[in-house]
């Protein structure tokens, strides 16, 4: 991927970036027999340089959207792709205007709309079965049935986040819930991107949505000093797991210290049990955490005491379902 260069971008680009991605079944998806219905992707050219993308898309739990682990998988797929698109497309002379520009303009149009196809694709090669309907009508009733029949994407219903990060400048793009943060060196947390006051209870906006393409938000950031320790992208079961907003965005700050305590690899070995119990203790839902981390600044920081895991998870919210 052609990468152009900055101030900051210079600084981002002689630095080791290496990413931590996992993804674990919901307690109540193992009790139940469900699929894991998230996933995670990561494209990268080095396993320790930029440019690096992360995507993560968490399929509806709802019973509706009884495909939704589909529908994940093909989103994080497409979410990293045009990313990529994006990275390969850009030449040396674009300014940063015109970059944050194309990217705006393209990627939630030929998100949703590339993501809507594949799923066309996939009804085509395997259309849905009479037994899928079934058991949909045992569980919500006829009137479930006749939606879905109606409007047949709903199955795969999904959320979607992707981070593309580079020297030069960093783009977020979601749809849905889940939670994208960035951490300074200083473990202060932040959000990229504005909320989505839709997001409601169980309710999100969705990939099977016919407005996905206008419900997308979307950030461009240059990258300039200081820049940020660790990004990280979660589905909301693992954000739920969490009693409040407070306790939640305190696993940044928590992961950062472990990290400089523990080690990069440590951290990588425990992940997959954090979100075990989280999802054991909290949600029930699938949990996916993916960690963007600047390896200089876990040695340029001295150490200090850091908990074996993230804050403690408390009593979530259920499934995700989405908006009909």
């Amino acid at each position: 991927m052609a990468e152009e260069t900055s101030a900051g971008g210079d600084a981002a680009a002689s630095q080791e970036w290496r990413v931590i991605g996992e993804t674990v079944p919901g307690a109540s998806h193992l009790r139940a027999g469900t699929p894991n219905q998230d996933a995670i992707l990561q494209l990268r050219e080095s396993s320790v340089g930029l440019p690096v993308i992360v995507s993560i898309s968490d399929g509806h739990g709802s019973n509706k959207c009884f495909r939704s682990d589909r529908g994940s998988r093909f989103a994080v797929g497409l979410g990293a792709g045009l990313m990529r698109e994006i990275l390969n497309d850009k030449r040396s002379d674009y300014d940063a205007s015109r970059i944050e520009s194309r990217a705006g303009e393209i990627l939630p149009v030929e998100f949703a709309r590339r993501w809507h196809e594949a799923v066309a694709a996939d009804l085509e090669r395997e259309p849905l079965a009479p037994e899928e309907f079934d058991k949909l009508e045992a569980k919500d009733g006829a009137r479930a049935r006749q939606i879905v029949e109606a409007h047949q994407t709903l199955a795969y219903g999904a959320t979607t986040l992707t981070v593309a990060l580079t020297k030069s400048f960093v783009i977020y793009l979601q749809l849905g819930d889940g939670e994208i943060i960035n951490v300074s060196e200083e473990g202060e947390v932040s959000k990229p991107l504005p909320e989505d006051e839709r997001l409601l209870a169980n309710e999100t906006t969705s990939l099977c949505s016919g407005t996905a393409s206008q419900d997308f938000r979307f950030a461009f950031r240059q990258l300039t000093a200081p820049l940020p320790a660790l990004i990280l992208l979660t589905t909301d079961g693992y954000a739920n797991s969490f009693t409040n907003d407070v306790g939640f965005l305190k696993v940044g700050s928590d992961i950062l210290g472990m990290l400089r305590t523990d080690g990069f690899d440590a951290v990588n070995a425990g992940v997959k049990g954090w979100l075990e119990e989280a999802t054991r203790a909290g949600s029930g839902d699938d949990c996916t955490l993916g960690i963007i981390c600047r390896m200089d600044a876990l040695k340029s920081w001295a150490p200090r005491p850091s908990p074996s895991q993230p804050a403690a998870a408390g009593a979530g919210t259920e499934q995700v379902v989405a908006k009909e």
